[in-house]
Parts: C-alpha cells; structure tokens; sequence
C-alpha cells in the first residue's frame, strides 16, 4: 500500500471513529469496533517490516493519520499512534522476536510502557523481571507488551532495555480513570517473575545509535531512524490533531453563538478572530516544524548517515514545542467559547481536556527538550541522553 492509498483508507474510517469518540470516553478504552477497522483495513501496519505483511512507509505518513484522526477522536489518535510505532520498534529486535510475534498472524499488536520502574536480573540465556509498569495506552487490545528496564549486570555500563513479553506473562490492571485521553485504557502492566529470552529484549543503546540486530533482516532505511525521534513524533502528531479538532469545533462556536451579554454575533467579534488567526498559525507552524524535522533524519537514513545530534536534539525540542502550542492552541479557542462547551458531550471541551492530558506525558517535557536542544547548539555532548 502506498502512501496515498493508505491515507485515503484512514479517511474512510474517519466518520466511524468520529461517531464513536463518546463511547471510547464511556467504556475507558477505544472501541472493539475501532481497532478492528483498523486492523482488518491493515492500518496498523505502516511502518511494519515488508517481510511481515507490512508496508514500510516512511514515518511521516503515519503521524499524518494520527493528525488526521486527532480531528475527531485524541484517544484513537493517541493510541494509534503509539501502536503503530511499536511494529517498526519490533522490526528493530532480533529476527527471532519478530517471528514469534508475527509469524502465526501478522496483525498481531504490541503495547508499551518503557519507564524502567521493575527489577531486572540477568539469568542464563536472558532476564527475569517483576513489577508494576504504569501507563500502557491500547494495551487491552494486544497481545504482546514492550517494558523499559535496566540492566545492572554491568555497573560500569548500565543499560537500558526493551523487554519484550507475551500475554500470558502480564496482566492488565485497570486504573485508568482520568480526565483527559479517557479512552485510551492507558492501564498498568503486571509482572511477577516472568522470563525473557535474550532474543526479546533490545538495547537503547543500539537505538541511539542507529544499528540495532533487526538491521540484518529489515534493510529499509527507515529502521535506521532514532528510536526517540520516531516515537516521540508520534505523540506530537496526536496532539496537532487534537488541537486541530478544537480548531474546527471552535469555528462551529463562532458560528453558531450570538453574545447576548454584547449583542453580537461571536463570529463578528474582532477578539475572538484573533484568537482564531493565531491559533491557527501556532498548529501550522509546529506542524511544519514537525514534518521538516522527520524528514532530515529519514533524509539522512536514506543516505546512509546516522542522523546528527544537532538535527536530533532539534527534532526532540520542536516535538515538545509542538505539543506546548497544540495546549496553547486550544486555550485560545476554548478560554472564548462560552459557558456551552463545558456541558458534557461537547466535542471542544473533549478537545481541551485530551490535548493537557497529551501535555503530562514525560516525552512532552518542554523544559528538558529545549534543554536538550540548548546543549547540542552550545556543543555539549548530548548522547548519552537515552531521548534524543
């Protein structure tokens, strides 16, 4: 599938997930109904490995769905986004985890929760972890999880890693009462002594650098991408669709409101069409910031280059920007909207209240991001930041 096909196949299912976005709120977790659209359309697939039934776009088509369902629903977009990542991460393991999760069925999913909150021990021939992982989005509708731990085996080199666990070695813990992104079942994962072989587990390290063993088997220059750089764009994609969806639900407000306090139309009112013009400006600009900084480090891939740190260290601060002006954004549009769009139901106060809780997650930090970026543009070596 290309990439416009595969866009074009997103917008049919558009009107679906839009009309199930306050049964995803109801439920705590995206519909059944949802997940199966975009499985049996193939939809979660776009950065999967060729060899496994998928079709190796270039990430960027990717964060354009999740935009694009950011418009209607954010906890669809967020926990798409996010699974869909997590095939091209799978694509980074050796061959023989990719086989054992995509061999049978390659629709199979994989969830996530990557801060290192577990115990980590080295045993013969892998790891044996326990704990309580928090925040897994999706997780009900997969049969495999991701878990961030570290290794201390080596106390001059610590490191951090990806574990990769079967269903039957966790359990999903229902805690996920919130306020924002209500539906995307961002639950805990459960682990009491399980064990991963060493072929299910993956190195930051080799993340980082561009060279991870799945590289053998998956040629495609996009498997040489960053690991930071790819999933954390995808949070930002979401957030730009959610603030996007303000965007127009607040066009629908002007529209349709008349101030009775000032005895005018909304729409005729100069303060609020300026809120709209720069709330517009703020999601465009970071959109593009986001699509010129995916497309340098796939650039650079496809050349054969490992990504720079500067370019790297940019990308990581316009994402967390990015998500900043989505919440910024949507302020505007939601702070002049009236009394109307506090009643539950209404899709704007949906909007603000998924694009603040998009805010809280740590990869959004905008303050350790432009952190980051500082360094890299004074000089200072940033690569041991497992984030960039």
């Amino acid at each position: 599938m290309k990439a416009g096909e595969y866009l074009d196949a997103i917008e049919a299912l558009i009107p679906r997930i839009e009309a199930r976005a306050n049964d995803a709120e109801t439920l705590r977790r995206i519909p059944d109904e949802t997940i199966d659209d975009l499985r049996s359309a193939g939809l979660m697939k776009a950065l999967q490995p060729a060899r496994y039934g998928g079709f190796e776009l270039e990430p960027v088509v990717l964060y354009r769905a999740a935009r694009r369902i950011g418009e209607v629903c954010g906890s669809s977009a967020w926990v798409f986004g996010i699974l869909g990542v997590h095939p091209w991460q799978l694509g980074l393991f050796p061959d023989a985890a990719q086989a054992e999760v995509w061999s049978d069925d390659d629709s199979v999913m994989v969830a996530s929760t990557y801060a290192p909150v577990g115990s980590v021990t080295k045993v013969e021939g892998g790891y044996e972890i326990s704990g309580r992982w928090p925040y897994s989005s999706g997780a009900d509708h997969c049969d495999w999880v991701f878990l961030g731990g570290i290794d201390f085996s080596n106390p001059e080199q610590l490191d951090m890693r990806t574990f990769l666990l079967p269903r039957n070695d966790y359990e999903i813990i229902d805690t996920w009462h919130a306020v924002g992104l209500r539906g995307s079942g961002t639950n805990d994962i459960l682990v009491e002594g399980a064990f991963v072989p060493d072929h299910r587990t993956l190195s930051f390290a080799d993340t980082a650098r561009c060279d991870s063993p799945g590289n053998a088997v998956n040629t495609s220059p996009i498997y040489r991408l960053p690991f930071a750089s790819v999933f954390a764009t995808a949070l930002s994609a979401s957030a730009l669709g959610i603030a996007r969806g303000a965007l127009a639900a607040y066009l629908d407000v002007l529209s349709e409101r008349f101030k009775i306090a000032y005895g005018e139309a909304a729409r005729e009112d100069p303060h609020s069409q300026v809120k709209l013009a720069q709330a517009h400006s703020m999601v465009d600009a970071a959109w593009l910031q986001l699509e010129r900084n995916i497309g340098d480090v796939t650039e650079a891939a496809k050349r054969g280059e490992v990504p720079d740190l500067l370019t790297r260290a940019r990308l990581r601060h316009d994402q967390a920007y990015g998500v900043s002006r989505a919440v910024e954004a949507t302020d505007l549009c939601f702070e002049s909207s009236g009394g109307g769009v506090l009643r539950d139901g209404h899709p704007l106060q949906r909007f603000w209240r998924d694009v603040h809780a998009a805010r809280q997650h740590a990869i959004n930090d905008y303050e350790r991001a432009a952190t980051l970026y500082g360094r890299a543009l004074l000089g200072i070596d940033v690569s041991g930041d497992p984030m960039v």
